[in-house]
């Protein structure tokens, strides 16, 4: 079953209209899952421009929308303690009646942790050990009654989470094409794989690093499924939208993910939908 995600980075745009273009999306039957990012400051223009927080932005839109199921692609997870983005992420499954996709990533934007004084190791091994461990410590306490650990960067010991959400746990996505730490991550964690920028030629070739990853933990590579970026500009025609992503689904991508870019409104989102409704996609 192929799913459509859509995604509008929450950068320069004012939240009335982004929570109308999310309520757009939850009105037609052409989106499944919605997502934000989950940056300080944004990646695309000027450092000192407006970016919203993305998980506070994700708990509103789930009160404001009642059908899509919503993430932010990804959560970085050297932001926040993990027992307390484990926390946020049960709440906001809660106040969604269980729509909530789990994002989760090592984090990258060096300029915003330097800003806010936030842990981003400067070293690649060091920044995944703290992944890695954070990620046992969010999934076990959304799945577990109790959960202890113990390691080099966190330590909790007979932590509960009350209340989990309708989802015990939420399914994780994992983004990223690192060969060492970021699939290998993915083959122990995720039941995603987001790949963010399509290549079909990188993306062949990672499909065989990630199946050795998960022969080494034990894992079938079937059980993860695949999700990228479709890059939709604002002008683009219906055929155009169709096309390229009729192309991503065929190479086998679970979620090809609408990422529209400025200037937003309604109209790339309607143009988008009708080039969706064009694919036979089965969204049941």
């Amino acid at each position: 079953m192929t799913l459509i995600g859509f995604k509008i980075a929450n950068e320069n745009i004012e939240w009335p209209l982004l929570r109308d273009l999310w309520r757009l999306a939850d009105s037609s039957d052409a989106y499944d899952i919605g997502w934000n990012f989950d940056h300080l400051y944004p990646i695309y223009g000027e450092l000192s421009e407006p970016c919203l927080e993305g998980w506070t932005m994700l708990a509103a839109l789930a009160e404001a929308t009642d059908r899509v199921r919503l993430g932010c692609l990804v959560g970085a997870t050297p932001y926040r303690a993990p027992a307390v983005l484990a926390k946020m992420a049960s709440t906001i499954d809660i106040v969604s009646d269980g729509r909530l996709e789990l994002g989760l990533g090592a984090g990258w934007h060096v300029a915003e942790a330097d800003a806010y004084d936030l842990v981003l190791p400067p070293k690649l091994r060091d920044r995944f050990d703290l992944f890695d461990e954070a990620c046992e410590i969010i999934i076990g306490l959304l799945r577990d009654e109790v959960t202890s650990f113990s390691g080099a960067h966190f330590t909790i010991k007979d932590a509960f989470l009350a209340p989990k959400g309708p989802q015990v746990p939420p399914p994780v996505t994992i983004g990223g094409t690192g060969p060492t730490r970021t699939l290998r991550a993915v083959a122990q964690f995720a039941d995603w794989w987001n790949t963010p920028f399509w290549n079909p030629e990188e993306y062949e070739a990672k499909l065989e690093v990630l199946a050795a990853h998960c022969a080494d933990v034990g894992r079938d590579p079937n059980t993860i499924r695949h999700s990228t970026h479709v890059f939709v500009l604002a002008d683009q025609s219906v055929g155009e939208i169709a096309d390229t992503l009729g192309s991503v689904i065929e190479a086998g991508i679970d979620q090809p993910i609408a990422y529209f870019q400025p200037p937003f409104g309604p109209e790339p989102m309607e143009r988008a939908a009708e080039a969706i409704s064009t694919l036979g996609v089965d969204h049941k």
